[in-house]
């Protein structure tokens, strides 16, 4: 099997079997075809003890990708002349190729699967960086600066922010929402939750999560679906997408992207604000409120709660910081 047919093969697979959106799969192919190029220059190697045509030969038979193909690559990225790529990416392209190999070996392709025993370098832990309270409400005054009714954009841009920071989505969520996902439920079972504001939020893998959403945000989207939007949409194809731009078409990554950086500039914020931040601080100022662990986990849409622990520790490192400098006998004798 060619490697670029065999490529495609996989690349359809995944689509179909793990719904991965198409920003996904165009990292996937991205870093296949990254590993593509470099094997067509790659130096012989010796692979259980028998010298090999070279990389190129891989790229005609995949049946040829031996670990030591892997291990080649991980070394390139690393130490390669135009700009060695950090620990994570070189993680996150070995991942992509070893999650390739795993799905030829399984289709006989291969007789054995190389990336199995290979294991990526070990990344520095990064905490994930949030903004305090008082920033993020700097922050989300200054998405709208005017209050005028024909700020259009303003309303659109406030109701943006103050949906990422209620409800904790990605940006690439946020802007793939649907007017009927922003609902209220009406639950006679559960009288507590009736009239609640509710976002229905499809993340990784189209998963979907209910998450709920703040007075603040419901009030701010209020007011652009009904001063703003309608405006927008009617420059534009009839959709029925949220966030629209100035033309009536979806808003990209890219546009929010823009937003949100022109309002961490007028709310001159020191820390860099990335769409990011309002996830991380979304989650960070739950935990400092007392929430538990797993209920923020089901709220981020994380499928391991190994991955939303990371949130704990940013938390665990306030408290001691605090601790120490207000504690008179927490800081050490001189």
């Amino acid at each position: 099997m060619p490697f670029e047919r065999a490529t495609e093969t996989y690349l359809r697979h995944i689509a179909i079997e793990r719904g991965l959106s198409q920003h996904t799969l165009s990292a996937y192919r991205r870093d296949l075809l990254t590993f593509a190029s470099w094997l067509a220059t790659a130096p012989v190697v010796e692979s259980d003890g028998a010298d090999r045509a070279g990389g190129s030969a891989v790229l005609d038979d995949v049946g040829r990708i031996a670990r030591a193909d892997l291990a080649g690559f991980v070394e390139h990225l690393a130490t390669r002349p135009s700009g060695p790529l950090a620990p994570r990416s070189v993680a996150r392209m070995l991942s992509s190729v070893r999650s390739f190999t795993a799905f030829a070996a399984g289709e006989g392709w291969l007789q054995l699967d190389p990336g199995a025993s290979v294991r990526p370098p070990k990344a520095p832990m990064r905490l994930p960086k949030a903004i305090s309270v008082h920033d993020m409400e700097r922050l989300l005054a200054a998405a709208a600066p005017s209050d005028a009714a024909d700020d259009l954009a303003g309303l659109r841009d406030r109701a943006l922010l103050e949906l990422l920071y209620a409800t904790g989505a990605r940006i690439s969520e946020a802007v793939g929402l649907s007017v009927d996902d922003v609902t209220t439920l009406a639950d006679d079972s559960a009288p507590e939750a009736d009239g609640l504001s509710v976002v229905k939020v499809t993340g990784k893998g189209n998963k979907q999560r209910v998450v709920p959403l703040g007075s603040f945000a419901r009030a701010a989207i209020d007011a652009y679906l009904v001063r703003a939007r309608p405006v927008f949409a009617a420059r534009g194809a009839s959709t029925p997408v949220l966030f629209l731009g100035a033309r009536g078409a979806r808003l990209s990554r890219q546009s929010a992207w823009l937003v949100i950086q022109a309002a961490a500039a007028r709310a001159e914020l020191s820390e860099h604000v990335s769409p990011h931040t309002f996830r991380h601080s979304f989650a960070t100022h739950l935990l400092e409120g007392g929430a538990d662990v797993r209920v923020v986990q089901e709220l981020l849409g994380h499928a391991s709660v190994a991955t939303t622990q990371i949130y704990t520790m940013v938390t665990a490192d306030m408290l001691r910081d605090v601790y120490q400098t207000a504690h008179p006998r927490a800081r050490r004798a001189s």
